[in-house]
């Protein structure tokens, strides 16, 4: 089995938790992974890279900080959607 980030252990931990508890056998990680990659559409929605290496110097700094936090939130999905 790959070894988790933390991020994507405490999302598979609750999962688990959840399955187990509700007594049902479904894997639960691509569904994790599909609200994670909702949460960065609606939250920090990619931008064409002509916006964020444009002439605004000011709106550039802000642009890429986005996407980064947009990057970091879509590699704990796809860390949910490897198989085990």
């Amino acid at each position: 089995m790959t070894e988790l980030s933390p991020a994507a252990q405490a999302i598979d931990d609750a999962l688990a938790a959840c399955i187990q508890s509700q007594g049902e056998i479904i894997r639960a990680r691509p569904l994790a992974a599909a609200a994670l990659e909702a949460l960065a559409d609606q939250v920090v929605p990619e931008l064409p890279e002509v916006f964020c290496y444009g002439i605004r110097p000011g709106e550039n700094a802000s642009a890429l900080e986005r996407q980064y936090i947009r990057r970091q939130i879509l590699t704990i999905a796809a860390e949910l959607r490897q198989p085990s």
